[in-house]
């Protein structure tokens, strides 16, 4: 067995870079951008107003300071002449800033009688006046790789960059296999289950940006097998579910090396997940998940989802780890790494009493992965631990 540094390491090597390609601002929602993008303006590209008042010159603004209203600024309508020492214009938010004017005195402030204008209160220190390029200025970047968030759309937008270069998303086809499944919806037989670790990893690869492909069940013979992997040609990836552990029934290792497969290692000194099993088909990355469902679900998690954010330009990283406060009393742990499903709350991880890897209603319930390593000792209540979050703490 190899640990899970070094599974990383090899399914690493073995995922190919995805190609390039230019997609509009509309569509880049979560694609891995690949090149800096470069401001092609600066943001705000004049001085403007950052409140509704009154400009007047610098220094003017005191308290009992009357002026002559002569114009009006407001966004995408600014003044044209210059504004004098006696003269103020009524201008609004994001209006740019006509000559002259050194200080936006707020609407509040201010009395005005027709074309006359008195400032009544005590405007503060600030000027109330965005300076052109307080937020960026043209030629500066945005740094790739970055996944692009809706705030960073926002900012690309306003950068006057239309579109992105970003890698093309991997696919990866998804393959159960077993007689004893059945699609939800179906009525199984007496000695069948419903299939789920193909729905669970098809959101997963989805929502890490990829696209999923999930193939009919595959029975267990070669036959059946083979017509699958047939099916899943032109995948980035390749995953097959169940079926890698030994036993009679255990074919897709065989059946994948009969076709060509290149296996780089089989099972990892962890747990739940120890039957993992990697190597290249073809063009494709293949990897085979245990078939346990959270066996299934945490091997994505800890090994196809930093796989396919290495594909997509993303450093190749394993999945992010964070400290946390041990809030219960844990054992030792044996030899093999342990990721224990918990519940992550507050800076404080509560590992769950039931940890058998084939209960997802406490996968479901989990938030965060604690990390046992091996034959890590007993932990208190209270140490420091490390933890895989699965989502954000609630």
């Amino acid at each position: 067995m190899i640990t899970v540094n070094e599974a990383l390491d090899h399914l690493f090597a073995l995922a190919p870079a995805m190609p390039r390609e230019t997609v509009p601002l509309l569509q880049a929602r979560g694609r891995v951008m690949i090149e800096d993008a470069v401001a092609r303006r600066s943001q705000p590209p004049f001085a403007a107003s950052a409140m509704d008042g009154y400009g007047v010159a610098a220094g003017a603004a005191q308290p009992g300071q009357s002026f002559d209203v002569i114009g009006e600024a407001s966004a995408g309508h600014g003044f044209a002449g210059v504004v004098g020492p006696a003269q103020s214009v009524r201008i609004f938010t994001g209006a740019p800033v006509p000559e002259g004017v050194g200080h936006v005195v707020l609407q509040e402030d201010c009395s005005r009688d027709g074309a006359r204008l008195t400032i009544t209160g005590t405007p503060g220190e600030g000027t109330n006046i965005r300076p052109a390029g307080g937020d960026f200025h043209e030629g500066d970047r945005l740094g790739a790789p970055r996944r692009l968030t809706p705030a960073d759309l926002a900012l690309l937008a306003s950068m006057n960059v239309a579109e992105v270069p970003v890698s093309r998303k991997p696919v990866v086809a998804l393959i159960s296999t077993g007689d004893e499944l059945v699609m939800p919806g179906e009525t199984p037989g007496p000695d069948q289950i419903i299939a789920s670790n193909t729905f669970g990893l098809h959101a997963l690869i989805e929502e890490a940006g990829a696209t999923a492909r999930l193939l009919p069940i595959a029975s267990d013979n070669a036959a059946s097998l083979a017509t699958a992997f047939e099916l899943a040609q032109g995948a980035d990836v390749v995953v097959t579910i169940g079926g890698a552990s030994v036993g009679d029934h255990d074919i897709v290792a065989r059946v994948a090396e009969e076709i060509g497969m290149e296996r780089a290692f089989y099972k990892i000194a962890m747990r739940p997940g120890k039957p993992l099993m990697a190597g290249r088909l073809g063009e494709a990355v293949m990897i085979g998940l245990p078939g346990n469902p959270v066996s299934a679900m945490v091997c994505g998690h800890l090994f196809l989802l930093p796989v396919l954010r290495a594909m997509m330009g993303l450093p190749a990283s394993p999945a992010p780890r964070i400290n946390a406060v041990l809030g219960a009393d844990v054992g030792a742990n044996g030899p093999r790494e342990h990721y224990m499903r918990a519940r992550l709350s507050g800076g404080v991880v509560t590992p769950f009493d039931r940890q058998d890897s084939s209960f997802l209603s406490i996968l479901s319930d989990a938030n965060a992965l604690l990390v046992r390593p091996i034959s890590d000792g007993p932990r208190k209540s209270g140490e420091t631990v490390e933890v895989v979050p699965l989502s954000r703490e609630s």
